[in-house]
């Protein structure tokens, strides 16, 4: 029996942390972490929190259909979009889509891969499988406090080449934030999930990405990074009953102490405001 297609809307925010470790490198900055040249607050891309989605969901599935990923490591994309031409039997040509049925492709990139019926995708490379805007968005995370990027100086006991072997030892740097809280705002649409047949199921799923992503993604860079609250804003009705910017509003996270930086999540208290409530919309928090 197949999921019911989503037919509420929703946003959530999402609020995370790291500790002495870097969240999302900047490469054109020598991949220090990503900050707002004005009010020095940490940032972290939409497409760095997609990744981790697509691999949690990778992760649990085991990238298998309707749950496997478009966007992955190595993937070849025109080999990939060429495979949904092969299962419908149909022959392609160069950057057009079928004339008989110019869906179809389409339709078949939405269930098999969940990245496509979250997120959407271009799909118009040499082997066209069209365009598909996704119901899930993000926008960028933003540290609730400005963030002091350090670079600290490692060592390593071996060396790479036999002329270095005289020496005792090699230098790196690596870029880590002592700690930030960052908070992350997204959206859900009905009516786009009507297009691509993303379910509740598919939404339950993605929820449990949100809260679980950083637990399989820890490395020496990113050191210790967690989701600390999900706060979900769900809608009676499909095109919403509340502007977005309204139920933001709504939450507010502030320093219980601001005479000393924060080091810890229980320096923030995240605060609700419930009696402010739009009618039509019910708060859930995991």
């Amino acid at each position: 029996m197949m999921s019911k297609i989503l037919d509420k809307r929703y946003e959530f925010v999402l609020f995370f942390e790291v500790e002495n470790g870097n969240p999302n490198g900047d490469p054109d900055a020598g991949n220090m972490p990503r900050i707002d040249p004005e009010t020095s607050n940490g940032l972290v891309t939409d497409v760095c929190l997609k990744r981790k989605v697509r691999n949690y969901i990778d992760l649990v599935k085991g990238g298998n259909a309707p749950y496997d990923i478009y966007v992955r490591e190595n993937a070849v994309l025109n080999n990939v979009n060429l495979e949904a031409y092969k299962e419908l039997g149909i022959k392609p040509e160069p950057k057009k889509l079928p004339k008989d049925d110019p869906l179809a492709p389409i339709k078949y990139m939405c269930n098999r891969f969940f990245d496509i019926r979250a997120f959407g995708a271009v799909m118009t490379t040499e082997v066209n499988c069209g365009q598909v805007r996704g119901p899930i968005q993000f926008g960028f995370a933003k540290s609730l406090d400005p963030i002091v990027p350090q670079e600290v100086t490692i060592t390593r006991m071996a060396v790479t080449n036999e002329k270095d072997a005289e020496k005792e030892r090699t230098m790196g740097r690596k870029h880590i934030v002592p700690y930030a809280l960052y908070r992350a705002e997204g959206y859900v649409s009905a009516p786009l999930a009507e297009k691509t047949n993303f379910s509740d199921e598919d939404l339950a799923l993605f929820w449990d990405a949100l809260l679980n992503m950083f637990e399989h993604d820890h490395s020496a860079a990113r050191g210790r990074m967690a989701s600390r609250k999900l706060i979900i804003f769900e809608h009676e009705s499909r095109l919403g009953n509340a502007p977005a910017h309204k139920l933001f509003e709504l939450v507010t996270a502030e320093r219980k102490d601001s005479s000393a930086p924060p080091r810890a999540f229980a320096d923030y208290e995240i605060v609700i405001d419930k009696a402010n409530k739009p009618d039509g919309i019910t708060i859930l928090e995991k």
